[in-house]
């Protein structure tokens, strides 16, 4: 399994989903203006994130069985 890329792919998908998660909650902590200006944008952007990576594991499965 660590000889596949596009294993490597799916964990580096899931790491930007969990930086952009971080990045939302840090920034709904924090609140202010940057949560203000900048919080629809984040979610939109970790729903992509999470979509893509959902897509590249179910990519990963099937390939792995054999499809």
């Amino acid at each position: 399994m660590m000889q596949d890329p596009l294993f490597f792919l799916v964990a580096a998908a899931m790491l930007i989903v969990v930086f952009i998660l971080l990045l939302g909650i840090g920034g709904f902590a924090k609140g202010g203006d940057f949560n203000r200006k900048h919080a629809n944008k984040v979610m939109r952007w970790r729903i992509i994130a999470q979509a893509v990576a959902i897509a590249l594991i179910l990519l990963f499965v099937w390939l792995r069985r054999g499809g």
